[in-house]
């Protein structure tokens, strides 16, 4: 009798597994499906995506291409493959040839999905009694600083991580971009003025998570780099992925970041689009899709982001990082002989810890999404979705997991497209996982695909037009002589370091970040000029007072008005 019922239980549980299969093969059928569907629609280069369900990976697969050609050879902003600019630090840009296919160990710059590492670096080392989340952070860097000194003296560790510092959002994120390192923003920090109250709002910001790099070093004795790899990489059998422009460069099988603009072809490959005016301003616009060559993948930059957005990883790798986070801290890896092999990376209480939402980022009647450490957290009335976004120069990423169907994932794109993309294919996978048909749509269940890209496309057009209209109506100044604008600008703050102008062969060149770029200064309008940094447009004012024929300093704006609390270049007196 006994054998009996124990025969029966092994063909119950034999039955439930292959039903399992079956059902997890059909949605990895579906979801492969609307992958291919998204990439088509919003005319994606490629992409990679793996996805976990209930137990097992349904699937790991690249799509499309590490690099899309345009005709000519030419790229973003006019730049060809040719290109090799001082501007991204030194780092030879990647390059790859036509129609080489994306695969799910092609890497992919992850972004912002970044933090989350940095977050669970912390975490371990709390786990390991080196710092606690309630240490202030003076007490660990004596020479830390915030512009508030009661922010100095009270911020704690597990408020650095969080987005309700007091700092403007994004305000410091294009730094890198003008040639500083990330010790020299570490040390600017303290120089810009809070926009809100520590601790009593909420906007994103990069620059603090060079605050989590120097606590984390500190309290170790290893870089960042070695924390990552150790804590992270290794105990997770991540062995494609890297840091960096150095990792991202060398990679052999490594996809080519993409420009994603609604624009004109002609607009897309000018080096400045304020320098296209009249006739030629004219056509229809659409979809563009630019490799970026050189300068403008902004390597520089990706270095100097660090623990907020520099790491770079592949479908493969990123389903068992997702895992990870989904279990609370482990991951159970089936070795050869079929045994499981259980390995911790953080303890349940560290990985809660994360999971945890801080701060609130917004709230209807139908959704509230919180911000933890490094992981937004939405609630809606079907399930809670724990997810990070990331873009850089050219790629963007996304990563989630979703306890209540044990689900996770990510999904990598090599163009810098919007959210929808990877939204539309997350959404839709969760739908499936919820019991979604997969032939049709429901009002409960969307095409979020066809929804995103109507609603984005609608909003494009009439921004193009907006834009243009407005453009149409400007009016051009003459420049100003040029040897009243050429010169050496000397910052009253050391930290900032020299500015540059010379002319060069019938060519203006400017010099920021302490000499380690020289760029094309291009005439704008008046005493407005323009020069692209490591991927980045800069605008430069020059201002010369009433009745003088020099410049007497410059202003170098940058995209959250930061230059307001930095003060000009003041130009050095020649005899």
């Amino acid at each position: 009798m006994k054998r009996i019922i124990t025969l029966t239980a092994v063909l119950i549980l034999s039955a439930g597994l292959f039903a399992q299969e079956k059902e997890h093969a059909k949605i990895a059928e579906t979801i492969d499906k609307y992958i291919q569907e998204v990439i088509e629609t919003w005319q994606l280069p490629g992409a990679a995506a793996a996805f976990y369900l209930d137990g097992e990976v349904i699937l790991s697969k690249g799509y499309g291409v590490k690099e899309q050609k345009m005709a000519g050879g030419i790229g973003f902003r006019g730049l060809n493959e040719s290109n090799r600019d001082i501007a991204s630090g030194g780092v030879v840009p990647v390059v790859n040839s036509a129609n080489s296919p994306n695969g799910p160990n092609t890497l992919f710059q992850i972004g912002s999905v970044s933090k989350s590492f940095t977050a669970t670096v912390m975490a371990s080392i709390v786990d390991e009694g080196l710092v606690k989340w309630e240490d202030t952070i003076k007490n660990i860097l004596p020479d830390f600083r915030m512009y508030d000194s009661w922010v100095t003296e009270n911020m704690q560790v597990k408020e650095i991580m969080t987005h309700h510092t007091g700092l403007i959002g994004q305000g410091g994120t294009y730094f890198p971009n003008v040639g500083y390192t990330r010790d020299e923003i570490y040390q600017m920090i303290p120089l810009m003025k809070p926009v809100y109250s520590f601790r009593n709002g909420y906007q994103y910001n990069n620059t603090t998570f060079l605050i989590a790099e120097k606590v984390i070093e500190r309290v170790t004795g290893k870089s960042w780099e070695e924390n990552v790899r150790e804590r992270v990489f290794k105990p997770l059998g991540m062995t494609s992925s890297t840091m960096n422009a150095e990792g991202y460069a060398s990679a052999k099988d490594v996809a080519t970041p993409h420009d994603y603009s609604f624009t004109t072809p002609l607009l897309a490959t000018s080096p400045c689009e304020d320098l296209i005016r009249g006739e030629e301003r004219k056509g229809t616009p659409k979809i563009v899709v630019s490799p970026l060559y050189g300068d403008e993948q902004a390597l520089w930059w990706l270095t100097g982001i660090g623990p907020a957005g520099s790491i770079c990883s592949c479908a493969n790798d990123m389903v068992r990082y997702a895992q990870m986070h989904l279990n609370n801290g482990f991951i159970v890896n089936t070795k050869e002989d079929g045994s499981k092999d259980t390995v911790r990376v953080l303890s349940e209480k560290a990985a809660k810890f994360l999971h945890k939402g801080q701060t609130i980022c917004s709230q209807d009647s139908v959704h509230t999404t919180l911000y933890g450490h490094c992981w937004f957290i939405e609630q809606n009335n079907r399930y809670r979705l724990y997810y990070h976004t990331g873009t850089t120069w050219g790629m963007t990423a996304i990563c989630f997991f979703v306890p209540e169907v044990n689900l996770c994932g990510a999904v990598l794109v090599n163009c810098e497209a919007s959210d929808n993309p990877r939204l539309a294919i997350m959404n839709r996978l969760i739908d499936l996982a919820m019991g979604a048909p997969a032939e049709s749509y429901t009002e409960r269940f969307k095409d979020y695909n066809k929804v995103y890209f109507e609603k984005w496309l609608a909003a494009r057009e009439k921004g193009w037009e907006e834009s243009e209209a407005k453009f149409a109506k400007r009016t051009f100044a003459a420049a100003p002589a040029t040897k009243s604008i050429t010169g050496l600008y000397n910052h009253p703050n050391a930290l900032f370091g020299e500015v540059k102008v010379e002319e060069r062969n019938g060519e203006l060149y400017v010099t920021t970040g302490k000499g380690r770029f020289c760029n094309i200064l291009r005439h704008i309008d008046g005493n407005k000029y323009e020069f692209r940094a490591d991927g980045h447009g800069f605008p430069l004012i020059f201002n010369i007072p009433d009745g003088e024929t020099k410049a007497t300093s410059l202003t170098i704006q940058l995209n959250y008005e930061e230059e307001k609390d930095f003060g000009d270049w003041v130009r050095v007196a020649t005899k």
